[in-house]
């Protein structure tokens, strides 16, 4: 793991000079900047640390102009080098970097004064005292200040000691190990083709595998990572924290944008708006406004968006509050990432956030969960990424209601190690706090949804028996239908699985119902019923059309059929065909003479059957064969039958 440091202060201060009489290397690449005499760009360096290892060096442009580029490359950084002019002072640069810095989430650094010898020592100490105040209050307030001239390399040692120092102590929290890279330069190399370059803020890259830029077009592509360098030096596998450079030959020059993120297929989710805790600066000029239009600063990428508030129509200066971010394209992002927001008129730095739901969140004022969902966000957001793993995990399955959440929408969501993650879902699947509902893509629900889901079904189905109380019961795909419309089938399929299990619903044949419910038939239907069985008692082998039996009872299908299939559930009829019904009784004589039949020989045609019961008509006996057949008493070979069970009758 590799440790960032990033340099900020106003333009012309020396930040370039300072990291060229560091490390030697100038980080002024372009010929503009060469012609200027100021940074355009990005610019990278390392400084070599005894032992072997390297420290990472982001150069950032001061110009207020080229704000934009200093947020992008600020992201990666773990501690700063706030770099002031002895002969200027404290600046507006100074100001805004530092600020940017503090609204990144760096509370580590130091300072350089630089250019000392260009002024008197009685100004040095005036501009000392003029530091000490403008660093009160701020994450530099306590940090070591160095007097250093890049010209005459005085202060020069002392200060590489320092960050050498700093290098070897501090070990940065690499949040979780969700192998990102934001990127910020894109070029093609003769012979190799696109190559991007970025600083890997979590995980790592292999040498050879899949990775996918992440949210734009070529997100629907991947390739694979021919190459992979850290400083210079090509690598098989490239760890956080270091500037790295992927060789992707899939991927077009032109199809790479910078804020694109580097990642392996599937480990991120673009978003068209995000739930974050937003900080309104102290020195911003005036409030933040609902609906407010900013630019928004994610790690390498700039967009527009705008702001919506959820509790309040305006952020005053020092407070902070929760509030929607809605971009004009797509973002990518993890639970905890900082970003900086950029007002339009005056172009300046007015707030910051840190990000608390990085999908798109369902949140209307007018929902009846508005209120336990903001105090979920609020209790992530008062957390952050401190939350305990568990905690985290309830609170963002709670937040996504029945969607429920994927284990790879769960590292963003919690910014949870993977290791950490699968051994925590594990033990709140054992104590039912969770549960996965579907094991081929990881799709994890809360226990409460889970219940809440579980009650509403049963809702359902005890509605049903209550319009169709002659129903045995309602079919799966019936109480989905509805019900289910925004569920999964997967989903929906574990609700009714775990119900049964449960013994809360109960199974038969293709219909489900209560363990309670009982069939309760109306004088009339009752009375149906009775003479319905005596008729088919009566008739025996010759049972009548049931049409026919209908128009002499007086009585309709529409009636009937309830009544048919509580007689039929219950063992007192059994269908043939969709005419043909005989009475048990009188249907298990017959087959009580089929199987005496076959102890004297060895097969049965439908003369035989005919003659065993009496000369019974052809629409019978072959209703009767046919039915032998599908209960697996007979097996039908040519035009005779066979007892099933025999050796060679399977």
């Amino acid at each position: 793991m590799s440790v960032v440091m990033g340099t900020a202060g106003h333009v012309d201060h020396g930040k370039t000079s300072l990291v060229r009489a560091l490390t030697g290397i100038d980080c002024d690449r372009l010929a503009e900047e060469k012609r200027r005499g100021i940074t355009i760009e990005l610019g990278f360096a390392y400084l070599d640390l005894p032992g072997g290892g390297k420290l990472s060096i982001v150069d950032v442009p001061g110009h207020e102009r080229f704000v934009k580029h200093m947020v992008a490359g600020a992201g990666g950084m773990d501690f700063v080098v706030l770099v002031i002019a002895a002969d200027e002072g404290v600046m507006p640069q100074t100001r805004e970097h530092l600020e940017i810095c503090s609204l990144l989430g760096i509370r580590n650094g130091l300072v350089a004064l630089t250019k000392i010898d260009m002024v008197e020592a009685d100004w040095l100490a005036m501009v000392h005292e003029d530091l000490k105040n403008f660093l009160q209050g701020t994450f530099l307030e306590h940090a070591a200040v160095y007097q250093v001239s890049s010209q005459t390399g005085q202060g020069i040692p002392e200060l590489k000691l320092a960050l050498t120092a700093m290098a070897g102590t501090y070990m940065p929290k690499r949040r979780g190990d969700l192998a990102r890279m934001p990127v910020d330069r894109v070029f093609s190399l003769h012979g190799y083709g696109t190559v991007v370059t970025g600083t890997l803020i979590s995980g790592n890259f292999l040498l050879g595998e899949d990775l996918q830029l992440m949210p734009s077009g070529a997100g629907k592509r991947t390739s694979k990572a021919r190459g992979l360098q850290t400083h210079g030096q090509a690598v098989e596998m490239a760890p956080a924290g270091f500037r790295t450079a992927v060789n992707v030959p899939m991927l077009e020059v032109a199809e790479v944008n910078r804020g694109d993120v580097l990642a392996r297929p599937g480990s991120l989710f673009a978003a068209d708006s995000w739930v974050a805790r937003l900080h309104c600066l102290a020195s911003a000029p005036r409030a933040l406004r609902q609906r407010a239009e900013v630019h928004f600063h994610h790690e390498t990428r700039e967009t527009q968006a705008r702001i919506y508030f959820l509790d309040r129509d305006k952020l005053l200066p020092g407070e902070s509050a929760l509030c929607r971010i809605r971009f004009t394209e797509p973002l990518v992002g993890v639970f905890g990432d900082h970003c900086v927001l950029r007002s339009f008129s005056p172009l300046r730095t007015v707030g910051g956030g840190v990000l608390v739901h990085p999908l798109d969140l369902r949140l209307h004022k007018g929902d009846p969960e508005y209120a336990a969902k903001t105090g979920v966000l609020t209790r992530l957001a008062e957390a952050g990424t401190g939350l305990p793993a568990e905690e985290a995990i309830a609170c963002q399955l709670a937040l996504r209601g029945i969607q429920g959440a994927s284990f790879a929408q769960l590292r963003v969501l919690t910014d949870c190690a993977s290791g950490l993650l699968e051994k925590t879902l594990q033990r709140m699947c054992g104590k039912q706090s969770v549960f996965l509902v579907d094991k081929e893509d990881r799709l994890y629900l809360a226990g409460e949804e889970a219940e809440r889901l579980c009650a509403s079904c049963l809702e359902r189905v005890e509605q049903f028996h209550k319009n169709e109380p002659l129903q045995t019961g309602i079919g799966r795909s019936a109480i989905l239908s509805g019900w289910g419309k925004n569920l999964g089938a997967k989903l929906g399929h574990f609700v009714l699985e775990r119900l049964i299990r449960q013994g809360k619903l109960v199974s038969a044949d293709e219909a489900l119902h209560l363990p309670s419910h009982k069939i309760f038939l109306h004088k009339g239907a009752a009375d149906l019923r009775a003479a319905m069985l005596q008729a088919y008692t009566q008739a025996g082998l010759t049972p009548p059309n049931l049409l026919e039996l209908l128009d002499t009872l007086g009585a309709n299908v529409k009636e009937a059929g309830p009544v048919l299939k509580i007689m039929q559930a219950e063992g007192e009829l059994v269908k043939l065909t969709e005419s043909v019904y005989y009475a048990a009784g009188v249907l298990a004589g017959v087959r009580e003479q089929v199987s005496g039949w076959f102890n004297t020989h060895d097969n049965l045609d439908l003369a035989d059957l005919k003659e065993l019961t009496g000369g019974l008509s052809r629409k019978y006996l072959i209703a009767l064969l046919e039915y032998f057949d599908k209960n697996r008493l007979t097996m039908r070979i040519g035009d005779k039958r066979v007892l099933r069970g025999l050796p060679g009758n399977v």
